[in-house]
């Protein structure tokens, strides 16, 4: 359905172009960027990203049926000692595409490099707590909640609380032993 390859310059139009808000922006990257946007934020961010033994793998995903880009994940701040990584800027960016389970087969395909290939032991992410698609997709995969951040980050006037949430190498294995 999709596959992953590394996100590469070429790709930060139509990444910029998905991205059409601070809200949705803050949503995506928490605030690892500003808005807007722009080709020397992605450049920063790619720089030291996809390398053999990099903390970061940056990716575009690729609707296999079509080879259209449809969307971006990242695997970050891989910590080998500690066997733990976090993933982040998950984004379904082709509005066609969405509620059709892509989400879920982006979040397995990284876990699969994550814990198959990387032999990490623990996969973290955070998600706000308004966004109940999203939620509901990560623990479908097997996430499980571990806490809620309350006002952890400031949009305009507001504040938006977040939940942590983590799947560990055992509950990975134990799901995937469960679909076979």
């Amino acid at each position: 359905m999709i596959k992953l390859e590394y996100f590469e310059k070429v790709n930060f139009a139509q990444l910029i172009n998905w991205i059409d808000s601070p809200e949705f922006l803050l949503q995506w990257s928490g605030s690892t960027f500003e808005y807007p946007l722009t080709k020397e934020q992605l450049k920063n961010y790619i720089n030291s990203a996809n390398q053999e033994n990099s903390d970061t793998y940056a990716y575009k995903v690729i609707f296999e049926k079509t080879g259209q880009i449809i969307g971006h994940i990242s695997l970050g701040r891989i910590d080998r000692r500690n066997q733990a990584a976090r993933i982040g800027k998950v984004l379904v960016g082709e509005k066609e595409v969405r509620g059709q389970g892509i989400g879920q087969k982006m979040l397995e395909t990284v876990l699969k490099i994550a814990f198959d290939e990387l032999h990490l032991h623990r996969v973290s992410l955070g998600v706000f707590d308004f966004n109940h698609s999203a939620i509901a997709c990560y623990e479908r995969v097997g996430f499980k909640k571990e806490g809620l951040l309350r006002d952890s980050s400031k949009i305009g006037d507001s504040y938006w609380n977040m939940w942590e949430m983590s799947i560990l190498e055992d509950e990975w294995k134990s799901r995937n032993q469960m679909k076979e």
